[in-house]
C-alpha cells in the first residue's frame, strides 16, 4: 500500500534544514526567513481581519520565525507586541537579525508578566520542535496564558510543549486553532494527545531541493481515504464467492452475542465470500435473524470448531470471547490450528496472560489498555509514546500490530509505520473495534498480505465512521451506521 503522506522525525528535519541553508551558500537567514513569509501569509489567509496580533517568541529559530512574520505584519500597518520571557534573549545569529530587524522598523518587545495584551490573533513561535520536556516556570506560565486568551492562535511548526515525534505531551502545551508545519510533516502531531493540541495542519514546503532529501528515510506514513482506490480494485466479471475467501469469527461468549455478530456482518460488508461464526448456542437464533448470510454454529468444545477451522482461510478471534474456560479453550484451539489470525479483545487479554508464541503473519489490533497488559506497562506509557509501544509489541510477538485510538498506527516486522488519516471521536463506543476486527480479516481473506490488510481495514473503517458522522454527527454514532458505508467504501468507484 503506497504511503500517502510521508513523515519525518525532528532529526529528519533538522538535518533537513541544514542541507537547505547548504543549498543557499550557507545562509540561515534566507530559510528563516521564508518560514516567517509562509507564516505571515498563513496568518493572512485565515485571519485576514486580524489587527491585534500578539507574537510569542523564544530564545531560538523558531523564535526567529515568529519575529520575522511580526516584522511583516508591522510593515502591513497591523498592531504587533511581541511578547517573550526575560531570559530568552535570541541565541542564534538568524533568530538575532530577525529581531533586530524588527526593531528598525521601530517594533517593540515585551517581557511576559502574567497575562498577554488584547489581541485578535496570537502567534506561538515559543519553542517550536526544540522542547520536548514538561515546559517549567515562567515559560509554563506563559503557554497557560495563551491558552486561557480568548483569540486563535497559531503554533509555528509545533505547538510549543508538544513533542512532535511521538505525540506526547509531556506537560502543559499550546492548543493551537492551527499548526504550519515547516519543510517536511511530523509524525507526532497525527496521533495521540497531539492531535487536539495542532488544530488544523498546514505545510510550508519552503522550497527545500529535492536533492536534499537523499538518504534520508522518512519515520512514517500517513495514509488517507483516497489511498483506498489504489487498492480496492474491482472484481474480475467471473468472480465466485469462493475467490473472496472465508472468515470463521470467533466469540460471543454469554451476554457478548452482539460483539461477535458486529465482526460478522463487518466482514461481509467489506467484500469476504463466506463468513462462519462460531459462537454459544443461544446467539445462533439472533444471529440467522439478523443477518442469514452468515454461517453459525453452536460451539462449547474445541472439537466442535474443527471443521470450520480446517476451512477458514483467515480466523477472526476474540470479540466477546471472554476470558473463562470457554474463551480460553476456543482460543487455544484457534492458535493451534496454523491459520492466519487478527486477534483482538479477549483474545488479546488472554494472549497477555499466556505470553506465547503467536504463527507467523498474525495480526494484533489492542487500544492502549491492552497494549499496556501485553507489554506489562501502564495505559500512560503507551499513550506516551505511541510510536515505541507499537515497535515493542512488533518486537515481543513478531506479528502487524494495530494500535488503535486518535491516529490509529499500523506496525509490522520489515514495514516502516503507517499513521491512519481518518476517524473521529464518535467511534469511542463499544462495538467499534468488533467491526475492525471483521474489516481486516476480511481483506486478508480477500488476499491481501496482513500488513496491508490492517492498514486498509484500519483506513476502511476510520473512513467509513467520518462518512456516518457527516449524516448525523459524532455524538451517538453507533457501530451498526458504519456498516453501509463499509460496503459503499469498499468498492473504489464510490471513493472520493
Amino acid at each position: 500500500m503506497p504511503p500517502t503522506l510521508a513523515l519525518y522525525d525532528a532529526n529528519a528535519a533538522r538535518t533537513l534544514d541544514t542541507r537547505a541553508t547548504d543549498a543557499l551558500g550557507g545562509d540561515a537567514f534566507e530559510l528563516m526567513r521564508r518560514a516567517g513569509r509562509a507564516a505571515w501569509h498563513c496568518a493572512l489567509r485565515h485571519w485576514p481581519q486580524a489587527q491585534r496580533i500578539v507574537v510569542v517568541c523564544g530564545p531560538g529559530n523558531n523564535g526567529g520565525d515568529g519575529y520575522v512574520l511580526a516584522r511583516l505584519a508591522l510593515e502591513a500597518g497591523r498592531n504587533v507586541r511581541v511578547v517573550r520571557l526575560a531570559e530568552h534573549s535570541p541565541r542564534t545569529a538568524s533568530a538575532t537579525r530577525a529581531r533586530d530587524e524588527f526593531r528598525e522598523r521601530n517594533g517593540r518587545t515585551e517581557t511576559f508578566v502574567d497575562a498577554l495584551p488584547p489581541a485578535d490573533l496570537i502567534v506561538d513561535a515559543l519553542f517550536g520542535l526544540g522542547l520536548t520536556r514538561a515546559p517549567e516556570g515562567a515559560a509554563k506560565g506563559l503557554i497557560e496564558a495563551i491558552n486561557a486568551h480568548p483569540a486563535a492562535c497559531l503554533s509555528l511548526d509545533a505547538p510549543s510543549g508538544v513533542d512532535a515525534d511521538r505525540g506526547a505531551v509531556p506537560g502543559v502545551a499550546v492548543a493551537a486553532t492551527r499548526t504550519l508545519e515547516f519543510i517536511v510533516p511530523k509524525p507526532g502531531l497525527r496521533t495521540g494527545a497531539a492531535i487536539d493540541l495542532a488544530g488544523r495542519l498546514e505545510l510550508a514546503e519552503l522550497q527545500v531541493p529535492p536533492n536534499a532529501f537523499d538518504g534520508i528515510a522518512p519515520h512514517s506514513a500517513l495514509v488517507l481515504p483516497d489511498a483506498l482506490r489504489n487498492v480496492l480494485r474491482p472484481r474480475p466479471r467471473n468472480a465466485h464467492k469462493g475467490l473472496s475467501g472465508r472468515v470463521l469469527c470467533l466469540g460471543g461468549d454469554h451476554g457478548s452475542g452482539g460483539a461477535i455478530l458486529l465482526c460478522a456482518d463487518a466482514a461481509l460488508r467489506s467484500g469476504v465470500g463466506l463468513v462462519d461464526v462460531a459462537t454459544r448456542e443461544e446467539h445462533i437464533a439472533a444471529m440467522l435473524a439478523r443477518r442469514p448470510e452468515a454461517m453459525g454454529r453452536a460451539v462449547e468444545r474445541s472439537e466442535d470448531l474443527a471443521v470450520q477451522l480446517q476451512h477458514a482461510d483467515v480466523v477472526a478471534v476474540g470479540p466477546g470471547l471472554g476470558q473463562g474456560v470457554w474463551g480460553r479453550v476456543l482460543f487455544g484451539a484457534a492458535l493451534s490450528a496454523g491459520k492466519p489470525l487478527v486477534l483482538d479483545a479477549d483474545a488479546l487479554n488472554l494472549l497477555a496472560a499466556r505470553n506465547q508464541t503467536l504463527p507467523s503473519d498474525c495480526i494484533l489490533t489492542p487500544h492502549p489498555g491492552e497494549a499496556a497488559r501485553l507489554l506489562g506497562s501502564t495505559t500512560a506509557e503507551v499513550q506516551d509514546d505511541r510510536f515505541g509501544a507499537a515497535h515493542a509489541l512488533v518486537e515481543k510477538f513478531g506479528a502487524v500490530v494495530v494500535l488503535k485510538g486518535a491516529g490509529t498506527i499500523v506496525a509490522a516486522p520489515d514495514h516502516r509505520p503507517a499513521v491512519i488519516g481518518a476517524g473521529n471521536p464518535g467511534m469511542a463506543v463499544g462495538g467499534m473495534g468488533d467491526l475492525l476486527t471483521g474489516v481486516i480479516a476480511s481483506l486478508r481473506a480477500q488476499g491481501q498480505p496482513a500488513f496491508d490488510a490492517a492498514c486498509v481495514g484500519a483506513l476502511l473503517h476510520a473512513a467509513a465512521g467520518d462518512e456516518a458522522a457527516r449524516d448525523g454527527g459524532e455524538r451517538g454514532l453507533l457501530p451498526s451506521d458504519l456498516l453501509p458505508r463499509l460496503r459503499r467504501l469498499s468498492n473504489p468507484d464510490n471513493v472520493r
